[in-house]
């Protein structure tokens, strides 16, 4: 990727009238005037990366990154480092679909948005919403118009900016989330497809599960792109956590039956468990009473743990063996690309184990 004018001649000139633009928006707090500079063009393999706050993000593997977006406090310092590696830096965008109805909220809020990441030196802006949304709806039409309306001011305002929306891992009104999913996909950049928390809504037995069994992630891609739309449109998230289960009862052959917890009409949900973060996983793992096990059918790890209380846990996550699997289907489609929830998950201590686990983590997002 090459940063937008950083060629000589007429490039140069138009980079110092885009910074000096830029400018008016405050003091540009790189070193180098020129990361502020927007990032422009497009590599040929997305790594998304979702970063919540902190500065972990000093030792993510920036050899991949091309984009990361900031779901926790703006950080100049990360804005600066990514743009000298060559990576966008993004803005979370949330909004109540029931205010976007109002074609003057909807165009107030994309000015909000896009004077934001200006004033921030950003690239572009990830739409988050997983809000409830009825088919055909007023609603149904009003988020289609604001991923349209915001795509095409952040592409006028922001050169080689980039507007993404996020998707649930099947397009199958997924915990009641009945979007214009083509519509949106052709009014964006690309989506991100959230393929975890596959179990929010369980309508069979209650069971603990994998977050994102690899046969059912992969029918959700399927069905996007015989929906229409286009794999280079599609960016495979994955799971940098897992869930703890405490099990109501165990049997033999691990079978770990879960309270009942409904979730948006579904009788069972993962709201039975709690997320944990990769770095806790592998902490736990290591007091299993089972030691790590593996699930062919759903082809994901999981293990089982007495807490001192006595009750018994089973955990599933994914690791590098998952999500290996999940990255050769990235690249036997030809999706856009590869990211995870998130970046921050991982044991960034340096330690010896550590450092092997989170570099094998960074590595299985390769596609071989």
């Amino acid at each position: 990727m090459k940063r937008l004018l950083n060629s000589r001649g007429g490039a140069r000139l138009l980079m110092v009238l885009l910074l000096h633009l830029r400018g008016a928006f405050g003091t540009c707090p790189c070193q180098d005037p020129s990361l502020c500079n927007p990032i422009s063009g497009t590599r040929d393999f997305e790594v998304f990366v979702f970063q919540v706050g902190g500065k972990a993000w000093k030792f993510y593997d920036w050899s991949q990154i091309t984009t990361v977006a900031t779901f926790g406090k703006y950080d100049p310092e990360l804005m600066c480092y990514a743009h000298l590696r060559g990576s966008r830096v993004v803005l979370k965008g949330d909004v109540s679909v029931k205010e976007i109805v109002d074609p003057a909220f909807r165009a107030a809020w994309i000015d909000q948005k896009v004077e934001l990441a200006k004033k921030q030196y950003m690239d572009g802006i990830n739409i988050d919403i997983e809000q409830m949304v009825n088919k055909s709806s007023v609603e149904y039409y009003a988020l289609t118009a604001l991923v349209k309306e915001t795509t095409e001011a952040f592409h006028k305002e922001i050169p080689g900016s980039q507007v993404t929306f996020d998707v649930a891992w099947s397009p199958k009104c997924i915990d009641r989330r009945c979007y214009n999913y083509t519509g949106i996909a052709n009014s964006c950049d690309f989506l991100f497809v959230m393929s975890y928390d596959e179990q929010s809504q369980v309508w069979t037995d209650c069971i603990a599960r994998a977050n994102a069994p690899y046969n059912q992630t992969l029918t959700g891609y399927d069905d996007y792109i015989q929906m229409g739309i286009n794999p280079k449109k599609l960016v495979m998230g994955v799971p940098w956590y897992g869930y703890d289960y405490p099990c109501l009862s165990l049997s033999k052959a691990h079978v770990c039956s879960i309270k009942e917890v409904s979730f948006r009409g579904a009788p069972c949900s993962d709201a039975a468990g709690s997320q944990l973060p990769y770095r806790i996983v592998m902490d736990r793992a290591n007091s299993s009473m089972s030691g790590i096990l593996w699930d062919e059918e759903q082809k994901a790890p999981y293990f089982e743990y007495q807490d001192s209380h006595g009750t018994i846990h089973q955990v599933w996550y994914d690791d590098p063996r998952s999500i290996s699997l999940k990255a050769a289907y990235v690249k036997e489609r030809g999706l856009r690309g590869i990211g995870m929830w998130n970046g921050d998950c991982l044991d960034y201590s340096r330690g010896p184990v550590a450092q092997r686990q989170t570099e094998a983590m960074w590595e299985a997002l390769k596609p071989k």
